[in-house]
């Protein structure tokens, strides 16, 4: 990672103290796909991907607006970042539509089949939750894939270019191929095992038997042809045509080259239900701003939106940086517990909304927090009352939570036009690599959404309060947050990330790090980050580790422990990108500068040029 750059040294609230600096400073990484920061006019897009937000940028050079450069960038990053999104997949939608001047969400989660019910993931003969490990890379923990309706939906709706426009760079990248980067050379190799065991995987990111070495080039016809495909009849040819067909066949008997791999139910029935939700996004406000987010199946907008209000709770801004840090923490904690109680696919539980987003209920949770201890993990959730009350003081509920293991094999882009409208869109296949099967023919991985779900009620529920059990047609709950935020009533920022259930933290101290720290947006995002989900201790990127911050929060009861390795041998947590409206109209476009290998960031016409 990156030494932190000098404006760390002078606004690091939220990151890194002055003195332990050169401490904590590693050495640079080898390559970054960059550049990591650009500002201009005409539109700006960001990505983890050089190719795929050049795609973007395309789109928005043709006369596209930020909807169709977002749905050219997820194709590309179907081709260069295909184990963690692409066709197989579903994700998470918010616009900002400039000329109705309101904000819209398309859910586009992958759905479980009919033939999922609540004990579905249960060993029929113990009647305990099967292996993880044999659901992951099974038809069994398949969804019904959302991202091409996601594309179509928002192309019809919100887009100015019809959608094979939108699909052309990514056809044309799939077809001459990308080249491989040792981030995509390390997740293969993490993944050789379980690929190897499909012809399909196989042959596509294992020829001959072995990774892709860095600097070849990786083509992938049968994509290409996919593409052209959805280009020519529409997204009907997943959903109700010759795509779906495999998918539904790939699912049912997947083609294992050795072994059992657990079969999944999915129908063509089940592919022609599916529907993306369209609709409002979650609206919260922090100091004097507007937070817009994804109402669930996603739990990031509510979460994200609770613990701002428990910050805000406790008093403005503070300078004293270890104070800033502990208050990130113990809101992260808080809102948590209550999103693994409360948030699921609101089509099919009750999910108590209006109470979890008001600043009341924040008042009741924030009272627990002091600033000169830590609270204990796991916190019970808190009771939510009924809608304009708030219950008294840090009263919890009957029953309790559980922390979540997600799939960290995601992906997030964001992009803006000239025309003032602007896209966060996350989305995603699960784990790094999807169930590891490439539906033959068709050149893109299924996912395994489906183990999102929990596969018994939580420690402290039941069947009947667990929000987040499988169920036929229902989305599993998911911590994918893009968000918008409004300054004035106009789009300033929009931030996501991947990263499975650290989704939530990394953008919560992104946002503080900017509005509350003080940083710049590119400081905000590469400072080091840490991430508490409700657990005894926090997850902390080995930057952080090594800093006085870390030693004094320990002083206060806080306890870490360093990052599992994820996409790379080093500790990360997340990989945003993330927009900026600045004067004049124009914007600045900010992606990871080493994490994840470094982002992209562009925009249609420099500054200065």
């Amino acid at each position: 990672m990156r030494p932190p750059s000098p404006t760390v040294l002078r606004r690091a609230a939220l990151g890194l103290t002055v003195p332990t600096l050169a401490a904590a400073a590693l050495a640079p990484a080898a390559r970054a796909d960059g550049p990591a920061v650009a500002s201009g006019t005409g539109g700006a897009v960001a990505s983890v991907d050089r190719d795929a937000t050049d795609a973007g940028l395309r789109v928005l050079r043709q006369g596209g607006n930020a909807v169709d450069a977002a749905i050219a960038t997820a194709a590309a990053l179907g081709v260069t970042e295909p184990y963690s999104a692409g066709v197989g997949g579903g994700g998470y939608m918010v616009v900002w539509d400039a000329r109705r001047g309101r904000a819209v969400t398309i859910d586009g989660r992958e759905t479980a089949p009919r033939s999922l019910g609540p004990k579905g993931f249960l060993d029929p003969r113990t009647k305990k939750p099967r292996d993880f490990d044999d659901l992951v890379t099974s038809g069994l923990s398949v969804g019904v894939p959302g991202t091409p309706l996601t594309w179509a939906e928002a192309s019809r709706r919100l887009g100015r270019l019809p959608l094979r426009r939108a699909l052309a760079p990514a056809t044309t990248l799939a077809a001459k191929g990308f080249r491989v980067d040792q981030t995509f050379r390390d997740q293969t190799l993490q993944n050789k095992a379980r690929f190897a065991r499909f012809p399909s995987t196989r042959r596509l990111f294992l020829p001959g038997g072995t990774a892709h070495r860095v600097g070849q080039t990786l083509k992938n016809p049968d994509l290409a042809r996919t593409y052209r495909l959805l280009a020519r009849d529409g997204v009907d040819a997943l959903y109700r045509g010759a795509i779906g067909r495999d998918v539904v066949r790939t699912v049912r008997r997947p083609p294992v080259r050795s072994g059992r791999v657990l079969r999944g139910g999915m129908t063509t029935a089940d592919l022609r239900r599916y529907d993306v939700r369209v609709r409002g996004a979650l609206r919260s406000t922090f100091r004097d701003l507007e937070v817009v987010g994804m109402p669930p199946s996603s739990s990031g907008g509510i979460a994200i939106a609770e613990a701002l209000n428990v910050v805000e709770a406790l008093g403005p801004a503070t300078p004293d940086r270890v104070q800033a840090l502990h208050r990130y923490l113990e809101a992260s904690r808080i809102a948590y517990a209550d999103r693994s109680r409360w948030v699921g696919d609101d089509r099919f539980v009750d999910v108590p909304t209006a109470q979890l987003l008001s600043k009341p209920f924040a008042a009741s949770r924030a009272c627990l927090i002091r600033p000169d201890a830590t609270l204990k993990s796991p916190l019970k959730a808190g009771a939510v009352g009924t809608p304009g009350a708030a219950p008294a003081c840090g009263t919890p509920a009957p029953d309790g939570g559980a922390s979540d293991r997600e799939g960290d094999s995601t992906t997030h882009l964001v992009a803006a036009d000239r025309w003032g409208n602007v896209v966060s869109y996350t989305l995603t296949i699960e784990q790094t690599g999807g169930s590891g099967i490439v539906v033959p023919g068709r050149g893109f991985l299924l996912n395994n959404e489906l183990t999102d779900f929990d596969p018994a009620p939580a420690a402290g529920l039941t069947a009947k309060t667990d929000p987040n059990l499988p169920g036929p047609g229902k989305r599993p709950r998911s911590s994918m947050s893009p968000t918008i935020v409004l300054r004035g009533g106009q789009p300033w920022l929009a931030v996501g990330s991947p990263g499975g259930a650290t989704i939530i933290t990394t953008v919560l101290q992104t946002l503080l790090n900017r509005i509350d720290g003080g940083m710049t947006l590119p400081d905000a995002v590469a400072a080091p980050r840490i991430s508490q989900r409700n657990a005894p201790k926090t997850e902390a990127e080995p930057t952080f580790l090594q800093t006085a911050d870390r030693r004094a929060l320990e002083g206060l009861g806080q306890a870490f422990t360093k990052a599992p390795p994820t996409f790379t041998p080093d500790p990360e947590i997340g990989a945003v990108a993330a927009l900026e409206r600045q004067p004049g109209n124009a914007w600045q476009a900010v992606a990871e500068p080493e994490r994840r290998g470094g982002g992209a960031a562009g925009v249609v016409t420099p500054a200065g040029r």
